[in-house]
């Protein structure tokens, strides 16, 4: 049966990462703590998934997951920040936008459980670089292979369509990814514009040479950023692709096919390499 507005942490839902005593971010102050004093990144997807700095977010996420879609009126909402997840050594990493409000603010699992998730996964798993072909839920068995998944903001906004107070109250949390995944990322796939946009700030603040002007946003654009110096060690550059992401206006249009999609994707996997 249904539950309340949101799950709560621990209670039992598949691969929730936060337990009762997971820290929770109540202002953006807050997040930029959390996320900067997290030392895995299991840490800060516990952190994030219980992150309450956003009111118009917290409300909408949770009077989404309380009233349900007619078609979902027998789910259990899952109602809070959406974490990322994957593999925990990935070389690449699909950036998004925010999860849909019936799609994994439901399911818990972003991109999973609405028709983009469904192009997504597909795509990746001709790729190699998802276990199986679809993604219904957390639990379900779904794998990231060498990739790892994330939302530039966490929390379902109204109309897709969140604040730039909330995008930036958001940005420690895929600032600290970035960080901890430095070792073995090679290659960030921003899905849409906003990724686009959202990443490069997170990149220049984790010592990349951000190109300027930055690049234009297209799909199949391709940028490669230098980390800078750090002394005796020499590190790998970044490649940086743009895709047009796979909501349904682009897919049912044409806009991006299953081919312009894997074509992003098999890029990716080589550069990874």
């Amino acid at each position: 049966m249904p539950g309340g507005r949101a799950v709560r942490p621990g209670s039992g839902w598949p691969g929730d990462p936060a337990t009762a005593a997971t820290p929770v971010a109540r202002t953006a102050a807050d997040v930029r703590a959390l996320a900067a004093s997290a030392g895995s990144l299991a840490e800060v997807a516990a952190r994030e998934s219980v992150c309450r700095a956003c009111d118009r977010l917290v409300r909408w996420r949770e009077e989404v997951a309380a009233t349900r879609r007619r078609s979902f009126a027998d789910q259990t909402y899952w109602g809070r920040p959406v974490p990322s997840w994957g593999d925990d050594r990935a070389s690449i990493l699909i950036l998004g936008l925010a999860p849909a409000a019936h799609g994994g603010n439901r399911t818990g699992r972003i991109f999973t459980g609405d028709r983009s998730g469904d192009v997504l996964f597909a795509s990746l798993w001709r790729c190699g670089l998802a276990a199986q072909p679809q993604s219904v839920a957390a639990g379900d068995g779904q794998r990231l292979i060498t990739a790892c998944m994330a939302a530039a903001v966490r929390c379902a906004p109204p109309a897709n369509k969140p604040e730039p107070a909330e995008r930036d109250a958001c940005a420690p949390w895929l600032a600290t990814e970035l960080r901890l995944l430095r070792d073995s990322l090679r290659v960030v796939v921003c899905l849409g514009h906003y990724a686009w946009q959202a990443l490069w700030p997170q990149l220049a603040g984790n010592g990349y040479a951000v190109p300027r002007p930055r690049p234009a946003f297209g799909h199949g654009v391709e940028v490669t950023v230098a980390p800078a110096a750090s002394g005796q060690r020499a590190e790998p550059g970044l490649s940086v692709l743009g895709c047009y992401h796979p909501s349904q206006q682009n897919t049912f249009t044409g806009k991006v096919t299953d081919s312009m999609l894997d074509a992003v994707f098999s890029r990716a996997k080589q550069l990874s390499r």
